[in-house]
């Protein structure tokens, strides 16, 4: 029997109330409870009892923070926080407070080590997960904030890989002194891999990254916008910059050609 308490907890000035939670856990009396009290501090919350689901709401949904259970069917915990930190962009930074039995110091510290952000023992009372969901939302906001002005620089700031420059303010792109002229989407994808250079995407984050939410794209639409902007920047016989990694995605690196991982 899961024997957790329920708590009402102040409104916190510094957190968003309406603030997104995806709780993993599969033990459902605790799911149940923990949905009940976050929803109860006026939070929007999800639930699901799987780390494969989890991955797939995280992407979708893209919650402010993950409540997430060490033991989880289809993908444990551990290793799900552990794929979300070497995915990169927003969702690494996501806070994770994870959940487990477990009361060993070595635990809590490779759970620490894995990437969460806080690690609380079963059972415990919601006024203390609680607390430290306030917490981590609070420390969130406020590191988004002091980034704030580095982010907006850097969004103007011209992007150069190799000898390709753009510059997305005028939104113009050379190669090689040779200026291009991308369409909308493949500069849009051209950008991204710009901003993110040497990491292999796949379909599924290219389509959540680069096209407009809402919109239904099938995946290998992203293969035939790859090979047109394959096109634009290798006219003339230039090295092929972008690297497919078969059963992975694509990269934006100086390596050519088709690679198995």
């Amino acid at each position: 029997m899961t024997s957790l308490s329920t708590s009402t907890p102040a409104t916190d000035p510094g957190t968003d109330p309406r603030a997104k939670i995806l709780v993993a856990e599969d033990d459902e009396a605790l799911s149940v409870l923990v949905t009940y009290n976050l929803e109860a501090a006026g939070y929007e919350v999800r639930a699901v009892a799987d780390g494969l689901d989890a991955l797939e709401q995280v992407g979708s949904w893209q919650p402010d923070l993950l409540v997430l259970d060490w033991m989880l069917p289809g993908l444990s915990g551990v290793d799900l926080c552990r794929r979300l930190r070497a995915r990169g962009g927003t969702m690494c930074d996501m806070p994770v407070l994870m959940l487990t039995a477990r009361t060993a110091e070595s635990d809590s510290v490779h759970a620490l080590d894995t990437g969460a952000d806080d690690y609380l023992t079963k059972p415990c009372g919601m006024e203390a997960l609680n607390a430290r969901v306030r917490a981590l939302l609070r420390r969130s906001v406020l590191n988004a904030g002091a980034g704030g002005v580095q982010a907006q620089a850097d969004a103007t700031a011209v992007l150069r890989f190799v000898d390709v420059v753009l510059d997305p303010v005028s939104h113009r792109v050379t190669r090689a002194g040779r200026v291009l002229a991308p369409g909308p989407t493949e500069y849009r994808l051209l950008e991204f891999f710009m901003r993110n250079p040497n990491r292999v995407f796949s379909r599924e984050d290219l389509l959540r990254s680069v096209w407009e939410r809402g919109v239904h794209v099938e995946s290998r639409t992203v293969d035939v916008h790859i090979r047109r902007l394959r096109r634009i920047l290798n006219e003339g016989d230039l090295p092929d910059l972008i690297r497919t990694v078969r059963a992975s995605g694509y990269a934006l690196d100086d390596m050519s050609g088709d690679v198995t991982p």
